[in-house]
């Protein structure tokens, strides 16, 4: 099988490579080339930017399906598809669950649940654009290939090489063990997938011809934010505490914390009949934390400092914030 891919170097991207090439696949890169330079050796590289729109090197050969990982504007992938013409048989949509509407979705909701209105008329990305315009680039994917068109919509990604910070920031925090200063609900659901598995799904569903869209989320047994803790201190060997604690003064975006619960209880059911495997949330919290501290455990984006922790940990103890 011959596929580009849209957006190969990075996290979701790189994985969907390295599990294509395993499976024998012929793959082409396509970026801008600034990234990853040193993966994938011998791989074909085609070079183009999506923010000036230049797909020209896409212009030039077939392939039997294209992955994109990289559209999250409806321009991105109406100029990659114009580029592409006839010459890809199946086009292959990385989306989001972002595309999902939040009031009256319950537990157990598939990928038929009401979606929010797309959005067309700006680029940019912003909490409320984010969901609608990944929505546009579905329906403008669907309506050019039809029967086609496959759409996959991870939930929160997780694994080696994340630059987001949000599952690594728990699996490095409760490496470190002690007291674990949660601002939020330890009952709260919550569903990460190992990128690993949303790549084997990707190639999975190409290999298949498989039309139409999946959740790629996980970890196969339901968990919540507190069990994921637990789950990574075991993985490290550590013994921790989780002390819930005021959300007062906590940053807006806090990691795996969300106020709709909802969001974090889909179904998987779509996904694991067409192949999407379930690595153990301890194994992908154990690959995670050798990777980190293989990199050097460098500062986080996200979360506590060890610093902003302990004075948290401190107001509460002395009453000033309850949980």
């Amino acid at each position: 099988m011959r596929i580009p891919v849209l957006g190969g170097t990075q996290f979701v991207g790189r994985a969907i490579v390295d599990d294509a090439l395993r499976t024998g696949a012929e793959v082409t890169l396509f970026g801008r080339g600034r990234t990853g330079t040193e993966l994938f050796p011998g791989v074909p590289r085609l070079i183009g930017d999506r923010e000036t729109g230049d797909y020209t090197a896409l212009r030039h050969g077939s392939w039997d399906a294209v992955v994109d990982v990289s559209g999250y504007v409806p321009r991105h992938v109406g100029q990659a598809m114009d580029a592409l013409e006839d010459r890809a048989g199946r086009y292959l949509f990385v989306s989001s669950h972002a595309v999902y509407q939040r009031a009256g979705v319950g537990p157990g909701a598939t990928e038929d649940a009401p979606r929010r209105p797309p959005v067309r008329h700006t680029e940019q990305l912003s909490e409320d654009t984010y969901g609608p315009l990944k929505v546009a680039c579905e329906d403008d994917v669907v309506a050019r290939y039809g029967a086609r068109a496959t759409v996959v919509r991870p939930g929160k990604v997780a694994g080696p090489h994340d630059a987001q910070d949000t599952f690594t920031y728990w699996v490095r925090r409760a490496a470190r063990g002690g007291r674990v200063a949660l601002p939020a609900d330890p009952g709260q659901p919550v569903q990460v997938i190992d990128a690993r598995d949303l790549a084997r799904l990707v190639v999975q569903l190409l290999a298949d011809g498989r039309p139409g869209a999946f959740h790629a989320v996980g970890p196969d047994e339901p968990t919540t934010l507190g069990g994921l803790i637990e789950t990574c201190a075991r993985a490290a060997g550590s013994e921790i505490e989780i002390v819930p604690v005021s959300s007062e003064g906590r940053p807006p975006l806090f990691p795996l914390v969300r106020p709709d619960r909802s969001t974090q209880q889909r179904s998987p059911a779509r996904a694991r009949v067409a192949g999407l495997p379930a690595t153990p949330l301890a194994v992908t919290a154990a690959d995670v934390l050798a990777w980190d501290r293989g990199r050097g455990e460098p500062p986080l984006q996200v979360g506590y400092t060890p610093e902003e922790e302990r004075a948290v940990l401190a107001r509460h103890d002395s009453g000033a914030l309850d949980g």
